[in-house]
């Protein structure tokens, strides 16, 4: 029950109805030819893309757990399905969808979203400038008059139409897209509530009718809906397909989560809900093969234009869905005459009001590390591919976080001479670390043995195999005859360190010194005994609660002058 909606999801419907309907059609202008050209890429053709557009984006809209995500097909899609529907005919790419649909719902029963809280806030930046930049490249061709050979890289594509627009130039289509692209930016600045990205397209569609500019148009549409039908899936071929179904759900999973991520940002008030975001997509990807409809997934391109756009609810993505079946339905030839340039401005515009110049800077203001994180994010998304951008930008982000945590490992060096307390002789705490010479007499106490030095390491902070090797074995340059290890304020001591501590501990030995471990935790003990560490210390009564009474139990075994002397004699005087 939990991951079907909710009473808090109609109070969002009644927020702000209007924001949401103007939002809506504007997102379903620019989804129009972007579901159809997708469509077209996986194999299927443009009835397909536009089959996807409606049915997932409606059910998405109602039973995910992103308000403001648009859902339909995208380019990752299209890249996976290409191949199976060469191979494997159109009911392999259905098919494909409906396993992907099926392991997408177990994500979302398994809670597997929450580990995608565990992507940083530079990668999700990143993601987006990246998704940014890719717009603006995949733009570019009709933007310039161009078209795109299918299968080009993006920004091969982009280059080539610059290329060939300096040798032949399109003024029409440019200066369409320009000026879409200006009306829109400068309208939402001024009126963000009146949907200008629609009201420049409209504008551009007229003016290209009447003076007859020579521009590309969406083109011809198909009407209607196709009937559902369950005659596709084919057992025999369903081993073959599990692994490209399996790497589709990863996909739409990373994309769709990374997209609500970015919708959450782009918006400043939302908060998604990962489960409920796979299954929602779960349930679309399993109903749209039904009708004939491509594998669909979280798109950060309609969704961007739906925030940036006003929306305030999943009513706009509700409307986008209503209005792409009433396109399908009835009004196929007066989308048909759209210009493709005026789209290309539209999505432009959308795209640079993607960019957070503002955080961008804030991460650079962080360190270097945090903007170069984000930037190569950004890069990767545009020249190979999101989940190669986003598995990048993680791993980097955890070695810069092990890189922060290993620089607050460190180790006290407190020089202790073997002088037996007495009465009122201060602790460890209150000695002042003296990591290059031994500390000086203590006046409170009397001498033992004069070779009997004892030496504490007081460590802090996680010991790691990050830091294990640069803290633990500065103890080996120790020449005292009692070595005192204190792991009191150490947070955390994996195997590497434990090995390591062990190496410590047996060249102490070697050499013919004690060591005493103090300020163990119970876990760590644990961990420790298992690796057979804390049997090479000598028995019995190696362990101690804290340092201060690892030295007193140091004092006690070399005061032999003290052992011999009767209460009653007074104390020999220190030895010169």
């Amino acid at each position: 029950m939990r991951l079907l909606p909710g009473r808090a999801d109609l109070a969002a419907v009644r927020r702000a109805p209007r924001k949401d309907l103007f939002a809506g059609l504007t997102v379903a202008v620019a989804a129009l030819p972007l579901s159809i050209g997708f469509g077209v890429a996986t194999g299927l053709g443009a009835r397909a893309g536009l089959v996807t557009a409606v049915l997932a984006g409606g059910l998405v809209a109602v039973l995910g757990g992103a308000r403001l995500q648009i859902t339909g097909p995208s380019g990752v899609v299209a890249v996976v399905l290409a191949p199976i529907a060469q191979e494997h005919g159109a009911a392999g790419v259905l098919t494909t969808g409906l396993l992907a649909g099926v392991v997408l719902l177990g994500l979302a029963l398994t809670r597997a979203s929450r580990y995608a809280r565990w992507v940083p806030a530079p990668v999700v930046k990143g993601f987006v400038l990246g998704a940014a930049v890719v717009i603006v490249a995949q733009q570019i061709p009709p933007a310039l008059g161009r078209t795109v050979p299918h299968g080009e890289a993006v920004a091969a594509a982009a280059a080539r139409a610059a290329a060939d627009f300096v040798a032949e130039p399109h003024w029409p289509a440019l200066l369409t897209a320009l000026a879409t692209a200006a009306v829109s930016l400068v309208g939402a600045r001024l009126r963000p509530a009146v949907p200008f990205p629609l009201l420049a397209i409209a504008a551009a569609t007229v003016v290209a009718g009447v003076a007859h500019l020579p521009l590309a148009r969406i083109g011809h549409l198909p009407t209607g809906l196709p009937a559902p039908s369950a005659g596709f899936p084919v057992p025999s071929e369903v081993p073959a397909l599990l692994p490209a179904a399996v790497t589709l759900a990863v996909l739409v999973a990373l994309e769709s989560l990374m997209t609500a991520a970015a919708a959450d940002a782009l918006s400043g008030t939302e908060r998604h809900d990962g489960q409920r975001v796979l299954f929602g997509q779960g349930v679309a990807n399993l109903v749209v093969p039904f009708f004939g409809g491509v594998a669909a997934t979280g798109t950060m391109c309609r969704t961007a234009i739906n925030v940036r756009s006003g929306a305030a609810s999943q009513l706009a993505a509700l409307t986008n869905a209503a209005a792409l079946a009433l396109v399908v339905w009835s009004a196929a030839p007066l989308v048909s005459t759209v210009p493709l340039a005026a789209l290309a401005g539209v999505l432009i515009a959308t795209a640079l009001r993607m960019i957070d110049l503002a955080a961008l800077r804030a991460l650079g203001r962080v360190g270097r590390g945090q903007a170069g994180i984000a930037a190569l994010t950004g890069a990767l998304t545009l020249a190979v591919n999101l989940v190669t951008a986003v598995a990048t930008g993680i791993v980097l982000a955890m070695v810069l976080a092990l890189r922060t945590v290993a620089a607050t490992a460190r180790v006290e060096h407190v020089w202790i001479p073997a002088w037996v307390p007495v009465q009122g002789a201060p602790p460890l705490d209150a000695r002042a670390p003296a990591p290059d010479a031994p500390s000086a007499p203590d006046p409170t106490a009397v001498p033992g043995p004069p070779d009997a030095q004892i030496s504490v390491h007081r460590f802090a902070g996680p010991l790691l195999f990050t830091t294990a090797d640069r803290v633990l074995r500065t103890v080996l340059r120790s020449r005292a005859q009692v070595v005192v290890l204190d792991l009191g304020r150490v947070t955390g001591l994996d195997s590497t360190a434990m090995l390591t501590l062990a190496e410590v501990i047996d060249h102490h030995a070697r050499r013919g010194a004690v060591v005493h471990l103090s300020g163990v935790r119970d876990t760590h003990r644990l961990h420790l005994d298992a690796l057979g560490v804390l049997a090479k210390l000598p028995a019995p009564g190696a362990l101690f609660e804290t340092a201060d009474d690892a030295v007193a139990q140091a004092h006690q075994r070399n005061r032999p002058l003290a052992a011999t002397t009767s209460p009653e004699e007074p104390l020999p005087h220190p030895q010169n």
